[in-house]
């Protein structure tokens, strides 16, 4: 999972860039980037950090321009690594820069193609840098010295027929302006919107309606699947449907995680999703167990204190707030490496024990990944002196990874992956677990917007939408992505290093 940012202004848009990458620092937090581009001159800084910790001052002075586009990482394919920090950038044709979010699921057979078909050279690990070379060469096909808003939708569309997977992209084309774009599933999320000043009119493409609303910006709507919107550097905005069969199928995750509860995505609100979230998993909690002896409901802050507000008011429980949150510590799902997870949970929250003494606690999460997290706030539960401790998940159980842009891809590591409910139960060391249904989550996210009659359910159902995701594939992101695999290479790079540095 990524945020993206791309700013066409009427002055230097550095610092919007810097304030909308902020507010997205919740969907990476391994590496930040800003590149501007000021009368044909780009303007690059990019490297391992949060947003705050990458950008100094002399940094920002640098980065000028009227038009510009921006980046937070954390790494779902490739490594964690400056060197795949982004936006990318390549000189040919013209000089562009991209910034993505999502995952290519025929990244192998693309690089292979660039390769050996269109003479370009991939110099990192990263599908980042792939989807920009296949948008660089399908371009370059236009065979002009200049090129127009037909060329720039056609590269576009060369893109929908050759990449698949889930993607969202802002590309910045030196002396030309910045493109958008979104995969034909319409899995990741991508918006733009507008801002009167008293120079013009200025536009903005931002994964989250978040960004927009923190810069004065206007919402003016999501980019539709397959869709692509262009805004030239003298503020003309056009959009276009590049895509031969698109489909709507957003990712359902983004509602239940990865999103902010401020933001709206493709016309829902996610605050109100995630409080029919609640309302749904009460109407379970009432059907199985109608008179239950939970005596309070407490939140794992924070996504999943939305969910957990609404159910207790529906099932009758006082709600708490019950863990206090160490806000300077990061997101323990999207933290690269099981240990530094397990390691990072009692340092990001620590028990009101007044919560929990004597009592029967009903623990709220939004799901239930790699279970990791979960068994040691149990835990935690009981050492404050809970009678019983009960676990709710907003979400149904994951059992299957993810292969568009979120970083769950090994199915060894999910808990629940070829377990059932019972059996999660047990190795959580909950006294009882209860999961969301999957049609009752549908229903919950669908409500915002009827229009979408379907969503990317992948990690919950194993159905994925693009269709070319096929054993052998899976197979090879358990090895590759696998922490085992991750800390054996951290391990490798750190015996070369030291090997290089004895030498």
């Amino acid at each position: 999972m990524c945020g993206i940012i791309g700013i066409v202004g009427k002055g230097n848009v550095n610092q919007d860039i810097y304030d909308g990458l902020t507010v997205l620092q919740h969907r990476g937090q391994d590496a930040a980037g800003i590149m501007t581009c000021d009368n044909g001159r780009l303007a690059l800084r990019k490297d391992n950090g949060l947003v705050r910790d990458v950008f100094r001052t002399h940094h920002m002075m640098r980065l000028q321009g009227d038009m510009g586009i921006g980046h937070v990482r954390y790494p779902t394919a490739g490594c964690s690594s400056s060197a795949e920090a982004q936006p990318f950038y390549v000189n040919s044709p013209f000089g562009i820069g991209l910034a993505h979010n999502g995952n290519l699921t025929n990244a192998d057979r693309l690089k292979r193609d660039l390769f050996l078909e269109d003479l370009r050279h991939i110099n990192t690990e990263s599908d980042s840098e792939i989807l920009l070379n296949v948008f660089a060469h399908e371009l370059h096909h236009a065979g002009r010295l200049r090129v127009d808003e037909d060329d720039v939708f056609e590269a576009v569309a060369g893109v929908h027929r050759r990449c698949s997977g889930g993607y969202a992209a802002v590309a910045l084309i030196i002396g030309y302006g910045i493109v958008g774009f979104r995969d034909p599933h319409g899995i990741r999320p991508i918006l733009f919107g507008k801002r009167e000043t008293d120079k013009g009119t200025e536009y903005i493409i931002a994964s989250e309606s978040v960004a927009l609303d923190v810069l004065g910006f206007e919402l003016i709507r999501d980019l539709e699947p397959g869709e692509a919107v262009f805004i030239s550097r003298d503020g003309k905005i056009s959009t276009r449907q590049c895509a031969e069969k698109p489909s709507y199928t957003p990712c359902i995750f983004e509602f239940v995680y990865l999103a902010r509860p401020d933001s709206i995505i493709d016309d829902i609100s996610v605050y109100k999703a995630r409080l029919r979230m609640g309302e749904k998993l009460a109407e379970k909690i009432l059907r199985e167990r109608p008179d239950h002896d939970i005596d309070v409901v407490i939140p794992i802050p924070d996504t999943s204190r939305t969910s957990a507000l609404r159910l207790a008011y529906h099932i009758g429980a006082p709600y708490r707030e019950g863990f206090i949150k160490n806000r300077y510590i990061g997101r323990t799902f999207i933290m690269p490496g099981q240990e530094m997870r397990k390691k990072s949970v009692r340092q990001k929250l620590n028990a009101i024990e007044l919560e929990f003494a004597g009592k029967n606690v009903l623990l709220v999460d939004d799901s239930i990944v790699r279970g990791t997290t979960s068994q040691q706030i149990i835990q935690m539960a009981r050492d404050a002196g809970a009678a019983k401790v009960y676990f709710a998940s907003a979400a149904p159980p994951v059992r299957y990874p993810n292969v568009y842009g979120i970083d769950m891809p090994t199915a060894s590591e999910l808990i629940a992956h070829g377990r059932d409910e019972r059996e999660v139960e047990r190795v959580l060391g909950a006294d009882w677990l209860i999961y969301q249904d999957l049609d009752d989550l549908i229903d919950a996210v669908q409500r915002g917007n009827p229009r979408i009659t379907e969503f990317d359910t992948s990690c919950f159902d194993g159905k994925y939408v693009t269709g070319d995701v096929t054993r052998d594939y899976l197979d090879g992101l358990e090895n590759i992505r696998s922490d085992i695999r991750k800390r054996e290479r951290q391990e490798a790079d750190a015996e070369l290093f030291e090997l290089y540095n004895v030498s």
